[in-house]
């Protein structure tokens, strides 16, 4: 199976078996339909479905929520979005699964069949190898991340231009900082990007409600939710963000949201409803100036 990118659009092409075919050839016959014969397959069009989990870690938000609800930690949301991982990678052998931390300072990212090994407990190797690299990676870089100051926004941004570079076809965001305005020119240049290349971006918010998020969800197509109960996070991931784009239009979900397109000033970074906007480079700001200080 392989991706083949041509003029900016994405062809996935795979094989799938199929009914074994009893005739016998002719000596004419091609090369190909002796291949596929003898492998009782033909080659036919099918989807590789590959999952970006965008995870965000933020050290001090998650020791402040161990505090509030010491029943929903770090540890628990781990577990959690491992089996939706497991449930992804388990529905077809052609589903991918790439994770990204997010934090303030920086981001990393992985992805599951990097090295697949010899199970000794009898579980599917890919999903023991999955889940301990899962829990290996964020725990080292847990240790190497030194917490100053009370910074609880996240380099969000970031993350998402790294998805992007890995052309995928489907993003779920684990959101639990605040917003950065700061980040509002980037993120949004990352969302129009997705949205061009037909990514669907899945928001699953912990916190208060993230108006780039709901932005993000609505232009791509894709699900934006604040989870109501923490501790049932398992069942809102296998529920709502599991199936894919055709699988969720007969499902009953929950309703969308209102969805704020507030924009952000580029004098002052804050959201804004009414504002002052440049005819030449469409620059927002908040206060009247008579030359725009982006294009000059």
């Amino acid at each position: 199976m392989a991706y083949a990118l041509r003029e900016d659009k994405l062809y996935r092409l795979t094989l799938q078996g199929c009914h074994v075919m009893n005739e016998r050839l002719k000596p004419e016959d091609s090369r190909d339909e002796l291949i596929n014969s003898l492998s009782g397959s033909d080659c036919v069009d099918d989807e590789i479905n590959i999952l970006v989990i965008v995870l965000d870690v933020n050290p001090i938000w998650w020791g402040q929520q161990a505090q509030r609800e010491p029943q929903f930690t770090l540890s628990s949301c781990l577990d959690s979005l491992m089996v939706l991982a497991n449930a992804h990678l388990v529905m077809s052998r052609t589903n991918k699964l790439a994770v990204i931390a997010n934090l303030y300072q920086n981001s990393k990212r992985w992805k599951s069949g990097d090295d697949i090994s010899a199970s000794s407990d009898g579980k599917y190797e890919l999903l023991s190898v999955t889940n301990d690299l899962f829990a290996e990676e964020i725990r080292n870089l847990m240790d190497k991340t030194e917490v100053s100051g009370n910074q609880t926004d996240s380099l969000l941004a970031v993350s998402l231009a790294k998805a992007l570079c890995c052309i995928l076809n489907l993003w779920n965001v684990i959101k639990a900082a605040e917003d950065s305005t700061l980040q509002y020119m980037n993120f949004m240049n990352v969302i129009f990007a997705a949205q061009k290349k037909n990514i669907l971006i899945d928001a699953c918010v912990l916190d208060a409600d993230s108006g780039l998020l709901q932005q993000a969800c609505d232009i791509t197509g894709g699900l934006y939710l604040r989870i109501p109960q923490k501790i049932a996070l398992t069942q809102y991931l296998l529920w709502v963000f599991l199936p894919d784009a055709e699988q969720r239009s007969q499902l009953l979900l929950p309703p969308p949201v209102h969805v704020d397109y507030r924009a952000a000033c580029f004098c002052h970074r804050n959201l804004i409803e009414i504002g002052y906007v440049c005819s030449v480079c469409l620059s927002i700001f908040c206060n009247f100036s008579p030359i725009c200080t982006t294009c000059e």
